[in-house]
């Protein structure tokens, strides 16, 4: 442990990094200095998730209210062994428990309970896109469970704009980026690894099934999938589509499924000791994306 004096002065500088874990029973933060080892402050919240309507959830209002408490608690232990109060940081990371499921619309409204890793529910949708893709797929991964909600007809599909996982959410709701670590994105939809963005082929196999899945639209129904830009009557949202399969969808739709396309590659930052919150990584083994729908189009970008 540095001097009080010193400590003192990095909190003041930002020398710092704060680190926030949303865990299946706790809600942790954790502020360190230059070194990682050096813990300055912690801060903890107590949570549980709840059975609603057969699904384990936590409720979105449990996650900002956990995040104020441990972040009171942190500053507070600051100001209690060092006498004064972080006002910056030098890095903010977030982590959370295993993918799970958060679905939004196009305005950024959750459109079905948060639906966490203890939902084992989705056997059969993963054991399908195990078979489909020939990589295993996890019954928790997120796409396993938009897989599970295609296969069972579930309205909310018909809306969906953007997943998440829960460290995902966070962070795009503190600083309005969706971004995901290459790690949850895997998730999300198998990565190729050759390239760093997901699997071409895979998704043109996802297209091909989810086709034969929905149902096929009759010469006096409303089409199931819209293009870009259009709507089903009656609704301001763009459907979930594929965009393949004759007689299913429109030619000129799109799937709102994972469509890959690389982000900026961004110039590697100059190498410092430790890495500031405004550097922008540089891209390397594990680089960040992020899964986007806008007007019916998925898109796939760095981290900024």
């Amino acid at each position: 442990m540095r001097a009080q004096g010193t400590a003192r002065a990095d909190i003041l500088a930002g020398r710092t990094s704060l680190g926030i874990e949303l865990g299946s029973t706790r809600i942790k933060a954790c502020l360190v200095g230059e070194d990682p080892a050096d813990v300055l402050a912690t801060g903890g919240f107590s949570w549980e998730s709840r059975l609603v309507d057969g699904v384990w959830s936590y409720a979105i209002d449990d996650v900002w209210e956990g995040l104020r408490a441990v972040y009171t608690e942190l500053v507070a232990d600051v100001h209690d062994r060092y006498g004064v109060r972080p006002t910056t940081f030098g890095a903010i990371g977030i982590s959370a428990m295993m993918h799970g499921y958060l679905a939004f619309d196009a305005d950024g409204a959750l459109l079905t309970p948060f639906r966490t890793w203890r939902n084992t529910g989705t056997a059969a949708a993963a054991a399908e896109l195990t078979e489909l893709f020939g990589v295993h797929v996890p019954q928790r991964w997120s796409v396993a469970h938009l897989h599970h909600a295609v296969r069972a007809g579930e309205a909310h599909t018909e809306r969906i704009a953007a997943l998440n996982t829960l460290a995902g959410y966070v962070h795009e709701s503190l600083t309005g980026h969706r971004v995901l670590g290459v790690g949850d994105a895997s998730g999300m939809f198998p990565i190729d690894p050759a390239t760093g963005t997901y699997d071409e082929r895979m998704l043109s196999a996802y297209d091909d099934l989810v086709c034969d899945q929905l149902p096929r639209p009759s010469a006096t129904s409303s089409p199931r999938c819209s293009a870009p830009g259009r709507t089903r009557a009656g609704s301001r949202s763009t459907v979930l589509c594929c965009s393949t399969r004759p007689g299913c969808c429109s030619p000129a739709s799109r799937c709102a499924l994972p469509r890959a396309t690389p982000g900026p590659a961004w110039s590697r930052p100059t190498p410092s000791r430790r890495a500031r919150a405004t550097s922008r990584p540089a891209p390397a083994s594990s680089p960040w994306w992020s899964w986007s729908i806008r007007s019916g189009r998925p898109t796939v970008s760095s981290m900024s």
